[in-house]
């Protein structure tokens, strides 16, 4: 199973073994033959370290230049940093198990390029002295992409990166540069576009050649290391380059600069030619796109790999709640209740592995993302809001409580991701070991008469669904399987509690999977967005504290001069923040504000939009570029446009500006909003489903406005029950303002004028519901503001 998700589909590991090669295996070596043979054919710190310590530092990786003095001794204080347990993760090991060669990965922070620090490669992490030594020594670059928990990144280290023959010759021939996609998101968006201006289809780990002016000739994914599958081997490909490198350079300028042209074409995204607003005509058509792709039996769209993101649920949501169209409903509602049922869903722990790889959702890929449970928890808890679910609200509150046991940092703040591998009883890493069950370590952990309950639900059997072993899913109903084993539903319920608290025991004293620790703004912002609004719907203090602590500690420790540092690592924020960290942090500001009491949250997303504004705005075609106008020139500047995996941040920046809007009284936020959407038109009128999350901003847009203010006395009296309707109730296209009537109050009302003159009368909480600028009358009776609420709600136009 290959890391990659919906627009970069590899093949499974099963069939690249095997050598079955697929369609697009075999365009994939086409293209890599035909341009081959055409190149072919037409072509310091402070401190000293001892000496004990620089020796453990070859100074000569193998056939590399000699590393510069002060680089090998930075290396070499740095491992001596290290602690007496610490493990490298490499094969090349010295008979006291310190490591035979390091290089400069292991002085970045970063838990991908960390991985890395111990290979044979000369590797340099992304910046201008890898490009100045290529040019100094006429060398093509190689620049190799990937994540900390991917599966094939992982493999492809092992079978070449870290083997001293691969080492060897780009050592001798390349310079090699590693990089964390998801630390620069920027630089892996222009050399993916070049793969997909090669024909290729793309995903990780990217590898892709440039001349040393960072133009791309050839790349690629995962290359093993023999021919297998229609995929030439490493070592083949890297001759090949070398030699086309070597005999034709003229001929890789020429292909490097078409490419180059192509990147540009690509990234530039949309421009707006003249004020265009889509109308509701083009969520009809998003029905009917979905529609046209949805499996009806599985839910999710038809194929053997499945994403989350691959079905626009809060759109479907928000089109049922509009139009009432049934379908709508049907296949959001279908596609929750069989991700949460399947093997995708972990039901020992809480949350979603990354994808599956069949129809059924059974087989996942293991790793978890931050933002698949961020965005989850949060079409859950909206799932649950429109239907009244209590199943839907329960994965929620398990993903939430997920994060807060797991991925939750002593400072509050949440880590990106966990591995797909682990450590096996056998002492060997394989590929989701840590979270399968065989009837006999289910039995050891539970008992047999609890055994038997989780078999019978949980579909347990000797021979497994995977490797062997079972990935636990619940296909059969509990009314179902209580009827088989003689025993109530209530009853079976209270047995999975206590089955699956002993099991999440059990599996803890195992090797856990890997986790990346890196805290990354975007993802942050949408995990405090998910525990903001879990909190208002469920009515969770310790939810809304979740989200708060981790708000503050971006605000506080990962801005400087009010800039966003993208990156939380090693105990600094360092790496430049995207278009993306700003939208999704300034959401989740706004979510927060909801809930929360304190203007600081409103007032630092109005701060960090003026900040967006100022750096990231296309002035003239409309929208937003994903990097800071004073950012580094790279070969293209993007502004993204299509949703994926997460949303693009274009869409969620047009949603925030219009909730500003409202929320300010400032309505000249409107403008930009005009310029994405004229700029986006064409798009949204040709594949509305490709900006599914934009599609939410413009529903916004159309509906009604729709303003709510509560006024609480000091000791909040009166607000659960008054909040009560409102948390029962999916209505996404409104403002919520609740606040306490204190000495701040004035002073709040300046920059939220839906605060003006507003008191809690007679001391009692006090709401004020506006549409369309029309108030209707004060109230402090619940019964009374449910009927205001229900009468708003139904109202479509």
């Amino acid at each position: 199973m290959i890391c990659c998700d919906n627009q970069h589909a590899e093949p499974s590991i099963r069939s690249v073994r095997a050598g079955r090669p697929a369609a697009a295996r075999r365009g994939r070596a086409l293209i890599l033959a035909l341009l081959l043979a055409s190149l072919a054919a037409d072509f310091a710190k402070a401190a000293e370290p001892s000496a004990a310590q620089l020796a453990r530092i070859p100074a000569v990786l193998p056939s590399a230049p000699p590393l510069p003095p002060a680089i090998r001794k930075k290396i070499a204080l740095e491992l001596a940093s290290r602690p007496s347990d610490y493990k490298p993760r490499t094969r090349n090991l010295r008979p006291d198990g310190s490591p035979e060669y390091s290089n400069r990965l292991l002085l970045q922070a970063s838990p991908y390029l960390q991985q890395h620090a111990h290979n044979p490669v000369n590797w340099y992490p992304w910046g201008d002295e890898a490009f100045a030594d290529a040019k100094r020594l006429g060398r093509p670059v190689l620049i190799s992409i990937g994540y900390s928990t991917c599966h094939w990144c992982h493999v492809m280290e092992e079978e070449s990166f870290d083997t001293v023959a691969a080492a060897s010759y780009l050592n001798e021939h390349f310079i090699s540069i590693k990089v964390d996609r998801e630390v620069r998101p920027d630089v892996d968006a222009i050399y993916m576009a070049a793969v997909h201006a090669m024909g290729q289809s793309g995903g990780w780990p990217l590898n892709v050649w440039v001349t040393p002016d960072r133009e791309p000739f050839f790349g690629g994914t995962y290359f093993p290391p023999r021919s297998v599958g229609g995929r030439p081997a490493f070592l083949d490909v890297l001759r090949r380059i070398h030699e086309a490198y070597t005999n034709d350079r003229a001929r890789v300028a020429e292909v490097s600069k078409r490419i180059t042209g192509a990147i540009r074409k690509q990234l530039a995204g949309q421009s707006a030619r003249q004020s265009r607003i889509p109308d509701r005509s083009v969520f009809a058509l998003g029905l009917k796109t979905t529609a046209r792709a949805a499996d009806r039996e599985w839910g999710g769209t038809r194929g053997d790999t499945k994403f989350p993101s691959s079905v626009p649920l809060r759109f479907l949501l928000r089109y049922y709640r509009l139009s009432g169209e049934k379908d709508a409903l049907t296949l959001a509602t279908l596609t929750l209740e069989k991700m949460a049922a399947g093997g995708i869903y972990d039901h020992v722990g809480g949350g979603f592995h990354r994808y599956a790889t069949d129809a059924r959702w059974l087989v996942p890929h293991f790793e978890k993302m931050l933002y698949d449970n961020a965005l989850l928890a949060v079409v859950y808890l909206e799932a649950a809001q429109l239907t009244g679910r209590v199943d839907f609200a329960a994965v929620s509150r398990s993903i939430l409580d997920y994060v807060m046991r797991e991925m939750t940092s002593s400072d509050g703040t949440f880590f990106s991701a966990t591995d797909a591998d682990s450590l096996s009883d056998t002492g060997e890493m394989e590929e989701g070991w840590f979270f399968t069950w065989t009837p006999g370590e289910i039995e050891s952990a539970l008992g047999a008469d609890l055994a038997k309950v989780v078999t019978a639900y949980y579909g347990v059997t000797p021979r497994g669904d995977y490797e062997g072993r079972n990935i636990l899913h619940a296909w059969r109903s509990r009314k179902t399987v209580a009827s088989e084993l003689g025993m109530s539903v209530s009853a079976l319920d209270q047995a999975l509690d206590r089955a699956r608290a002993r099991l999440y025991e059990a599996r803890s004293r195992r090797s856990w999977p890997l986790r990346d620790s890196k805290i990354l703004v975007s993802w942050n912002g949408l995990m405090i967005s998910a525990f903001a609004r879990a909190g208002l719907m469920f009515d969770e203090e310790r939810y809304v504290a979740a989200a708060a602590r981790a708000a503050g500690f971006i605000l506080d420790e990962m801005q400087q001069d009010g800039v966003l540092r993208r990156v939380y690592q090693g105990g600094r924020a360092d790496g430049p923040a995207f278009l993306e960290d700003y939208a999704f942090l300034i959401a989740g500001l706004l979510d927060l504000y909801e809930v929360d009491t304190q203007p600081r949250w409103l007032r630092a997303a109005i701060a960090l939009q003026s900040t967006l504004d100022t750096h990231y705005s296309d002035a003239l075609g409309g929208g937003y570029f994903q990097t800071a106008s004073n950012a580094a020139a790279l070969l293209a500047r993007e502004k993204p446009s299509r949703d994926g995996v997460i949303p693009s941040g274009n869409s969620v920046a047009a949603l925030n500006l219009l909730r500003l809007a409202e929320l300010t009284g400032d309505h000249q936020y409107n403008d930009p909003v005009i310029q994405i959407f004229s700029a986006f038109s064409d798009l949204m009128d040709r594949q509305p489903t490709a900006v599914s999350e934009m599609l939410l901003a413009l529903d916004f847009y159309l509906s009604k406005r729709v303003e709510i203010v509560l006024i609480m006395p000091p000791d909040k009296s009166g607000l659960d029950a008054m909040l009560a309707p409102l948390r029962a109730t999916f209505f996404p296209n409104r403002v919520l303002v609740a606040v306490v009537e204190n000495e701040q109050l004035e002073s709040h009302a300046e920059i939220s004028p839906l605060l003006k003159d507003r008191i809690a009368r007679n001391g009692q909480t006090t709401v004020y519901l506006c549409q369309d600028y029309v108030c209707g009358f004060p109230t402090a009776d619940p019964a009374t503001f449910a009927e205001q609420l229900a009468a708003v709600v139904s109202d479509k136009d």
